[in-house]
């Protein structure tokens, strides 16, 4: 059996379980908490990170290097191009939103209004929840941005950089903390993406203690 060390809310365990998902890769999930740093789980991955992949008797780390090893075994669907060019600005993308997103937004945010909470590590910092807030502005403007030149962020076709996106603001909506209003783009694109088969096991998620938002598995929001 398959098997995915997770957890529900993390951006990067998320965009595999969507990759995992659009492959048709059936995969039993373990939540994990990697915080814990037990021996056991850090035999599977020294670094102590989520999400490790247990698939056809490899242990694999790291989200992108998981994600980009399924697109290269499992053809079809596609998620990374074949042309360079378009490879790249994929792989941008899930760096930019990995990356830079994540530092700005996703950690500032989940760490504060839901990590704090359930590892018992104190009250919101409210400082740093704002400034995740105010951030957030400007990548929503970014994304709008994009798309108003394309159908999906990376090009025509929806590839591994929609999934990185999605992720991330998935996790930010389960607590309510996206203006869909800003951008009609940005939420038309969120909706076609919400919509994908492959996004139902998320939208069932339901962190112990802490209900989602009432739109999030709402397909109409």
């Amino acid at each position: 059996m398959n098997r995915l060390y997770h957890v529900t809310l993390s951006p990067f365990c998320r965009k595999v379980r969507l990759t995992l998902a659009e492959k048709r890769i059936e995969v039993e999930l373990v939540e994990e908490r990697y915080w814990e740093q037990s021996p056991e789980f850090l035999r599977r991955n020294p670094a102590g990170k989520v999400p490790v992949l247990r698939y056809n008797g490899m242990l694999m780390s790291e989200s992108q290097a998981i994600c980009e090893y399924l697109d290269e075994t499992i053809a079809q669907p596609r998620l990374i191009p074949e042309r360079a060019e378009e490879r790249y600005e994929v792989r941008r993308l899930c760096g930019w939103f990995d990356d830079k997103f994540n530092a700005e937004v996703t950690s500032r945010i989940m760490r504060e209004r839901v990590w704090k909470k359930v590892r018992k590590e104190g009250y919101p910092d409210s400082r740093m929840v704002k400034a995740g807030l105010s951030a957030i502005k400007f990548h929503i403007d970014y994304m709008d941005w994009l798309l108003n030149e394309r159908r999906w962020l990376a090009g025509d076709n929806m590839s591994l950089a929609d999934f990185a996106a999605a992720a991330h603001l998935s996790c930010l909506d389960y607590i309510s903390d996206v203006d869909w209003n800003r951008s009609e783009n940005v939420k038309d694109w969120y909706a076609k993406i919400k919509s994908r088969p492959a996004f139902r096991s998320l939208l069932a998620d339901q962190l112990p203690g802490m209900m989602p938002s009432p739109q999030y598995a709402e397909l109409d929001f």
